[in-house]
């Protein structure tokens, strides 16, 4: 099998590999708010799924026979939704919001094959911010800026992003941004991992 990771994400790439599997990494070139554009109303799961394809699906007209996966993942909470902070400032503006709340991380993957879907899958996690201080996500944000400009969320859970949660429900791997387990399953369903 030769896999191919649509993604440039240090957590996606970390998780691949911690599982033991080879793949190349080709960072999709896509405009996600376009693809967002063709979704108003969508629910989550859909909007995380549409992404991870379109992802995929970008790469996969260009590397014929292999097989791709995309990712994406997205936070909703409180009846908005969040992307990647625009800015350091932004960040806050998000840690403010989420401050006391729930979030829900919505991580979509899909596989293709020569410009075809051939698999897709999301999972959802919650994640209970316990109240945040003020002061505490100025040394929050000292210590993880810009690090977590390119994170949904605002954390990284494998560092001090740990620290803005009193529970989280759901998969770790959903945590980290990919529905990896998942993933897994649908490579030993389709043969390209021993069962």
């Amino acid at each position: 099998m030769n896999l191919v990771l649509a993604s440039q994400s240090a957590s996606r790439r970390e998780m691949l590999a911690a599982a033991g599997l080879t793949f190349e990494v080709a960072a999709a070139a896509i405009d996600e708010r376009a693809v967002e554009a063709g979704l108003a109303g969508a629910a989550p799961q859909e909007i995380a799924l549409a992404l991870a394809e379109a992802k995929a699906l970008a790469v996969s007209r260009d590397r014929p026979g292999d097989l791709v996966l995309g990712s994406d993942s997205l936070v909703v909470c409180g009846g908005r939704r969040f992307d990647k902070p625009a800015s350091r400032e932004d960040a806050a503006r998000h840690l403010e919001w989420f401050s006391g709340r729930t979030i829900e991380l919505h991580s979509a993957a899909a596989l293709t094959r020569t410009g075809a879907v051939v698999w897709r899958g999301a999972e959802v996690a919650r994640l209970t911010v316990r109240p945040l201080s003020g002061s505490f996500i100025e040394s929050y944000l000292d210590a993880e800026w810009p690090a977590v400009a390119a994170c949904v969320g605002v954390f990284r859970i494998e560092a001090r992003g740990v620290q803005l949660f009193s529970a989280i429900d759901g998969d770790h791997f959903t945590v980290l941004g990919m529905p990896l387990l998942l993933v897994l399953d649908a490579l030993r369903e389709s043969g390209e991992l021993p069962a």
